[in-house]
C-alpha cells in the first residue's frame, strides 16, 4: 500500500477551511471574493484529478464510499457559497445569512469526511 503523507487529508481539509472564510469575509463586506466552481476550487481540483488514484491506492473500500460521498456535499456548498455571495450583492442581507449558515452546515459535514479520510490513512 503506498502510504500518503500524513498531513496529506489535512491539506485538503484547511483548502477547505480557507475558501470558507474567503466566503464568510466577502458576506461581511471585507472581501470582493467571488468565489469559484466546485471544480476549480483547491479540494475540487484534487478530488476531481488526483483523488480517484490516490483513493484506490490506499486500498480501502470504505474509504472509497467516503470518497463518494464527499462529491455531492462539495458541489452544493460551493453552490450555497454562490447563492451567499449573489444575495450580498443584491442587497439581501437576511438571504446572505442564510445561506451562510447553511454552508457553514455542509462545511461540517465535508469537514468530517475528510478527517475520516485522514483516520484511515
Amino acid at each position: 500500500m503506498t502510504m500518503i503523507n500524513k498531513a496529506f487529508f489535512m491539506k485538503r481539509l484547511n483548502d477547505h477551511i480557507q475558501y470558507l472564510k474567503q466566503i464568510d469575509a466577502a458576506v461581511n463586506g471585507k472581501s470582493d471574493f467571488q468565489g469559484s466552481t466546485y471544480r476549480d476550487c483547491q479540494l475540487g481540483q484534487w478530488l476531481y484529478q488526483e483523488a480517484p488514484t490516490v483513493i484506490a491506492n490506499m486500498k480501502n473500500i470504505k474509504a472509497q464510499e467516503v470518497y463518494e460521498s464527499l462529491l455531492e456535499p462539495h458541489k452544493r456548498f460551493h453552490l450555497l457559497g454562490e447563492e451567499a455571495l449573489q444575495k450580498k450583492q443584491a442587497g439581501d442581507e437576511i438571504g446572505a445569512r442564510s445561506a451562510l449558515t447553511q454552508l457553514h452546515l455542509l462545511s461540517n459535514l465535508l469537514t468530517k469526511k475528510l478527517l475520516e479520510l485522514d483516520g484511515m490513512n
